[in-house]
């Protein structure tokens, strides 16, 4: 219970720090929103010179892009200002957050809390919303269970890579355009459909890494029509085992950091 009352204090002192400055507060709660506003207008402007994009509609479309957004602004919110993990160890600073009584990753993730994110989260689960509102569901139980636990699991995920790919700062201090390749990279990566990716390319990011379990299965699932790519119906139900394999990752590249990392003394 003191943990969680020290977690509690760390997050109040970050909400009132975020909210002292109104205007600061509201420019920024807005200006973030862009980002995922402008990944949902580029979707829209494709569907401008086509009437399908790899073989689904605008409404399918952009149920697999409000899948994703929904997911990725969950994590991004709640982990992803763990990418100032490298700027701790370059600095040494991260030694005061060892020495703490306190988990180290919760502690990093409290630092900074992103409250200014908090609108993106809104608007990626409107569009989730209208994209369903748009579609005729059949709907099943199974269905609609789905349709709750697929962005969670697509933050799940989102947020293990965030981790993982932080997490190399212990090993590589500068790899943080690698980390986002990852991240922002799989983020446009999964706001379109599969089948409009082809070759090698589309086996290793969208099955080796697990990328086309995040909104694209689960999408399929939800409209009940068939894969153009092969993978049987209840592939997009696998989307919570492949974010819970995902998370057992990012913990293990998370502790076998903290335990390579080497105090700086300061």
């Amino acid at each position: 219970m003191g943990e969680l009352r020290a977690y509690a204090a760390l997050g109040a002192a970050q909400v009132r720090s975020a909210t002292a400055y109104r205007t600061s507060f509201l420019v920024e709660l807005f200006a973030n929103m862009g980002a995922t506003v402008f990944d949902v207008l580029a979707v829209l402007v494709l569907f401008r010179v086509t009437p399908a994009l790899g073989g689904f509609s605008l409404a399918e479309a952009m149920l697999i892009t409000g899948l994703s957004a929904a997911g990725f602004t969950l994590a991004d919110f709640a982990v992803g200002n763990v990418d100032h993990l490298k700027s701790l160890v370059r600095a040494g600073t991260l030694d005061a957050v060892l020495v703490r009584p306190l988990g180290a990753l919760p502690q990093l993730l409290l630092m900074d809390l992103p409250i200014r994110k908090a609108l993106r989260v809104v608007f990626g689960f409107a569009v989730l919303g209208l994209a369903v509102a748009a579609n005729d569901i059949d709907w099943t139980p199974a269905r609609g269970l789905l349709l709750v636990v697929a962005p969670v699991a697509a933050a799940v995920f989102f947020g293990s890579i965030f981790v993982s790919s932080a997490s190399l700062a212990f090993w590589w201090v500068d790899s943080g355009e690698v980390g986002a390749a990852f991240t922002y990279g799989g983020r446009d990566f999964t706001s379109y459909p599969m089948s409009v990716y082809g070759g090698w390319f589309r086996g290793l990011f969208a099955y080796a890494l697990g990328f086309a379990f995040v909104a694209y299965q689960p999408a399929l699932a939800l409209l009940g029509v068939p894969d153009p790519l092969g993978l049987p119906a209840w592939s997009g139900f696998l989307s919570p085992l492949v974010a819970l394999a995902a998370a057992a990752f990012a913990a293990g590249v998370w502790r076998a950091g903290i335990r390579h990392y080497r105090s700086t003394g300061s």
